[in-house]
């Protein structure tokens, strides 16, 4: 399952180096909490050479729950999305975006264990710094978060990283 995912985002962050033909378009690695990958490590970049419009996003994250019982919960979530930034500075940017976060878990206790997958979808709308020349990256969204029989409309993500 972890070969799998890393695959899956490795063959992510290629295709989206390969969209623009040799342009260099905005990118940003981050870490986040909260937000569509709960606690995830992110790469992030426009589809175009310029600085705001069109991007995608593709994450890692996860974490483990011990209850206190030895019954231990192992997360792994995959957010994707794509966003779309509006600024005129070439710094502050609001962000609307859409995207997917797939989880996947394993649950053991002291007799078995237990696989579950799961899914849910988010909006983003949030505030985005974002240096045209690169350097710290940071982001604050409000995230609601829906799937089968949910909607979570106050959910929000903290963001920092390094803007390349």
């Amino acid at each position: 399952m972890k070969k799998i995912i890393l695959v899956l985002l490795l063959v992510a962050c290629y295709t989206f180096s390969g969209i623009t033909y040799g342009q260099t378009p905005a990118k940003a690695a981050y870490a986040e909490i909260g937000g569509p990958g709960l606690a995830s490590a992110n790469f992030d970049m426009r589809f175009a050479k310029r600085e705001d419009g069109i991007g995608g996003r593709i994450g890692i994250g996860g974490f483990s729950i011990n209850d206190g019982d030895d019954d231990r919960v192992g997360i792994i979530t995959v957010p994707v999305g794509l966003n779309y930034l509006l600024g005129k500075d070439h710094k502050n940017y609001f962000k609307i975006g859409l995207g997917f976060t797939y989880i996947g878990g394993k649950s053991k206790d002291d007799f078995e264990s237990d696989n579950f997958h799961s899914s849910f979808g988010n909006i983003t709308l949030g505030y985005r710094l974002a240096p045209e020349k690169g350097g710290f990256f940071f982001k604050a969204e409000i995230t609601p978060v829906f799937g089968s029989g949910f909607f979570i409309p106050y959910f929000a993500g903290l963001g920092f990283g390094y803007k390349f």
